[in-house]
């Protein structure tokens, strides 16, 4: 599986190249780009990526603060048209420090150095990033929800009874998750199933109970793999 990547710079034609070189490496392609910190949050958020390719020097906010308000994902790799930020840049856990124009050799083998820090991106438990309230970034990883619905245009969940929200589909939950034990048991709703406490049949309907309290409806088409699966 290739590393995904997002890139943050404030120039669009150097951006546009870093995207173009990325997509030519082996290990990696480009899931993503932004022209500032506050974009890249988002981005980050959105898509998730193992690898941020920062710029150093933005508006704003540096790519520096940035990075240190991410902790240990994703991956940092500065990009710089300016030497003296070395120091800082890997005062904040980056794995490289790319000083442009940056080379495509270059920019590999940071990239490998990003996907041995990963310690091999296939087995790496799935996160779920979401911008909390002050405009940061947090984290979770999949074994910490119990369950995904679907409210209008956001997926919600819960953590320690806080209600999170993302921009990312059920659909693509369902996808990313599956492998790790999630099932869709309605159009609505996506469940770790090895966190499943009960089912409920009534002539109302179905639904699983959640051993954290939640409950979530159960689709009559979905009805008898649930029943399967929980045998």
């Amino acid at each position: 599986m290739k590393l995904r990547v997002l890139v943050v710079d404030d120039e669009p034609l150097a951006r546009s190249r870093l995207v173009a070189m990325v997509d030519r490496t082996e290990i990696a392609h480009a899931v993503g780009e932004a022209g500032n910190a506050f974009e890249a949050a988002d981005q980050i958020a959105r898509h998730d990526p193992d690898v941020v390719l920062l710029d150093v020097r933005m508006p704003g906010k540096t790519g520096v603060e940035l990075a240190r308000e991410l902790g240990a994902r994703p991956i940092v790799v500065f990009t710089t048209a300016f030497g003296e930020h070395a120091v800082d840049a890997f005062d904040a856990a980056a794995v490289d420090y790319l000083v442009k124009p940056i080379e495509l050799a270059k920019l590999a083998r940071a990239l490998d150095r990003a996907r041995d820090r990963l310690g091999g991106a296939d087995h790496r438990e799935p996160r779920i990033t979401v911008r909390d309230s002050g405009g940061g970034v947090r984290v979770f990883v999949a074994s910490q929800i119990v369950r995904f619905h679907a409210d209008d245009k956001y997926t919600v969940f819960l953590v320690d009874g806080v209600e999170h929200l993302t921009e990312e589909t059920l659909d693509a939950f369902e996808s990313r998750l599956a492998a790790w034990g999630f099932v869709r048991v309605h159009r609505g709703e996506l469940v770790q199933l090895a966190r499943v406490r009960a089912l409920h049949v009534t002539g109302a309907g179905a639904e699983v109970e959640l051993d954290d309290g939640q409950r979530a409806k159960v689709s009559r088409r979905a009805l008898p793999d649930v029943r399967r699966r929980l045998q």
